[in-house]
């Protein structure tokens, strides 16, 4: 009997914490969140920055961010107080996982984007470098949108409200919905971005560093070609008078 109660009061004080970090965790995250992605916005849209390709997806990813915070922690934090609207309506509950799902994903891909962008702007094949471009940014991040979009599509069909016995009311109403959801938010959403990002920040850096070494050698051959010919004029006129 001890032991039932015991885990009764240790569900109780779990559950308290997950209230109070909803209250007031997340209208921190929520503030800095949106805040910082505001001014992302702000900043990246220059005039001056709106011709940079790696600036205008920054841009594109800071919007999908925004949206991706505010859809997802206004509810959380409405659920803190008082309970969440998004838990007993239905198309609420559909369009809320479509957004923050779709959005994030959309967010991750964009900044892969940027990292390969970044590769081949930094690259010493010229090829490469003519393909970091504008028109190039604009088109794959219309691709990547729309990709997003056709992947988690399906959370219009598989989330609903007024659920029991889920971890969460508005959830996947069968165990396919849920597998599908889970399995693609971490592969395609997390995995897959993170291995990418690292890979090309690392072509980076190894670009940058074949970069330096070729300015190096051509400040080594010019410093070369210099003294070279500055010692063929010494010999040549070696009390520099002119030679008639």
């Amino acid at each position: 009997m001890s032991e039932l109660s015991y885990n009764a009061s240790l569900i109780i004080l779990l559950d308290n914490i997950s209230t109070q970090f909803n209250r007031y965790a997340s209208v921190l995250i929520l503030l800095f969140g949106v805040v910082g992605n505001i001014l992302n916005i702000l900043v990246l849209s220059q005039r001056a920055l709106r011709s940079n390709s790696c600036a205008w997806i920054f841009l594109a990813s800071s919007i999908a961010n925004l949206i991706s915070i505010l859809f997802g922690l206004t509810t959380r934090i409405i659920s803190g107080w008082t309970t969440d609207p998004i838990d007993h309506i239905g198309w609420a509950c559909k369009l809320r996982a479509f957004v923050v799902f779709s959005t994030r994903t959309i967010a991750s891909w964009l900044i892969v984007l940027a990292t390969v962008d970044r590769w081949l702007s930094s690259s010493t094949n010229v090829h490469r470098r003519q393909k970091s471009t504008l028109k190039n940014a604009q088109r794959w991040t219309t691709t990547i949108i729309i990709l997003s979009i056709l992947l988690y599509a399906q959370q219009l069909y598989c989330y609903e409200a007024n659920l029991i016995d889920t971890p969460l009311k508005c959830y996947g109403k069968t165990d396919a919905c849920r597998f599908i959801t889970d399995s693609s938010f971490a592969v395609i959403t997390i995995l897959f971005p993170l291995v990418l990002m690292i890979l090309f920040g690392l072509l980076t850096i190894s670009n940058v560093r074949q970069s330096q070494r070729r300015i190096h050698q051509l400040q080594l051959r010019n410093m070369t070609l210099t003294k070279k010919n500055s010692a063929a004029s010494n010999n040549e006129n070696p009390n520099g008078k002119q030679i008639i």
